[in-house]
């Protein structure tokens, strides 16, 4: 059974979409806002944008990331080339499978910065706020915002990895 070219139109066009935003909004929070933020912000202020930030982002951001991979199986199943999970015959079914692999790595990452990481650094904001800022406190706050940096950064360079497969498995 074929899939409808107006579905798969549709899973197309949401599937570029939500590609846009989950690396538009990466972009945003990694290069412009958390920098800034972290410049001019007091620790409290801080805090409770990081706090605003998240219970607005990760929603979109996992809402995405389910786009991402519910359109992306629609395109995979419509498309020739695909023979079957894990089989493994020419270039382009290799390519998928490494996008595959990465997508579900940005997943990992994405989940433990989630539940994980940006809770840590939000704990470690309201202490700041509401004892004198101590030595140790400095020093996990930094390592904090060093892994987060990081985090953001691999996620960026993993879906732009992910793009550069995509646009090599589209001409194989």
């Amino acid at each position: 059974m074929s899939t409808p070219n107006w579905a798969l139109t549709i899973a197309y066009w949401l599937h570029m979409l939500a590609t846009v935003v989950w690396i538009g909004s990466l972009c945003t929070l990694s290069l412009l806002v958390l920098p800034a933020a972290r410049q001019s912000l007091e620790a409290k202020d801080f805090a409770t944008l990081i706090s605003k930030i998240q219970k607005r982002f990760n929603p979109i951001a996992w809402f995405g990331l389910f786009l991402l991979l519910a359109t992306g199986m629609i395109q995979l199943s419509a498309n020739p080339n695909y023979r079957g999970l894990l089989v493994i015959e020419d270039r382009w079914s290799v390519v998928i499978l490494i996008k595959h692999i990465l997508f579900f790595i940005t997943i990992l990452v994405s989940g433990y910065m989630t539940w994980f990481l940006l809770p840590q650094l939000q704990r470690l904001a309201i202490k700041r706020k509401n004892i004198m800022v101590d030595e140790q406190i400095n020093t996990q706050k930094y390592s904090l915002e060093k892994r987060e940096t990081y985090l953001l950064t691999l996620n960026i360079i993993l879906g732009t990895i992910i793009l550069a497969l995509t646009a090599i498995a589209r001409t194989s």
